[in-house]
């Protein structure tokens, strides 16, 4: 019997979130979907995040996706930026997690090298590449979306690989995988139980 299962890509951003689905057949890939949420219009940060929030619910709601692959937020200068950025896709995450799908985080380098073969190529390489590859008879105006889409592609090509990215299964291992270093990286640490009552 052929495996069959769905990937959602997530390009998370305050301005506009990107996202592309995939069915994947066996060993093989169709595109299903690519679309992006517009959310310049939106002054209120927290709004944002709440429309993040409830457009991934409701994608995943609607495909049923086996899988997430979400973009990672891009280290630059701008601390700003930044901080929006991970608030963006912390949300796309809690959204997955909240429905129990799988998640795994990769970085945009990552992505572009999967698609390309270059770490380094442009938005417009990854897109045209990924027109070619899935047979899309022409691309959108913003190419967020094929950056969601492309995410998701580089998750089926990573799939089997060890170290694709960080994997989250649920709650509990998205807590474990991102709570702090304990002092010493770890090593020879002995960590107190502070609800284990002493005899």
């Amino acid at each position: 019997m052929i495996k069959e299962k769905i990937i959602l890509g997530i390009d998370p951003g305050t301005t506009i979130m990107g996202f592309g689905l995939i069915k994947v057949v066996g060993k093989k890939m169709e595109f299903l979907q690519l679309n992006e949420l517009m959310l310049k219009k939106y002054d209120d940060p927290y709004i944002k995040l709440k429309l993040i929030f409830e457009r991934t619910v409701e994608l995943i709601d609607t495909y049923h996706p086996d899988e997430i692959a979400i973009e990672a937020p891009f280290y630059g200068k701008n601390v700003q930026s930044m901080l929006k950025l991970g608030r963006a896709q912390g949300v796309a995450m809690a959204a997955g997690l909240s429905r129990e799908v799988s998640i795994t985080e990769y970085a945009p380098k990552k992505i572009k090298m999967a698609i390309t073969g270059s770490g380094n190529a442009s938005k417009e390489q990854v897109a045209k590449m990924l027109q070619s590859m899935l047979g899309l008879k022409s691309l959108p105006k913003n190419l967020d979306s094929m950056d969601g889409l492309a995410a998701a592609v580089c998750h089926f090509y990573n799939e089997g690989r060890v170290e694709v990215g960080k994997s989250y299964s649920g709650w509990a291992s998205f807590v474990k995988q991102n709570s702090p270093q304990t002092p010493n990286g770890g090593k020879n640490t002995t960590i107190v139980n502070l609800r284990k009552k002493k005899k």
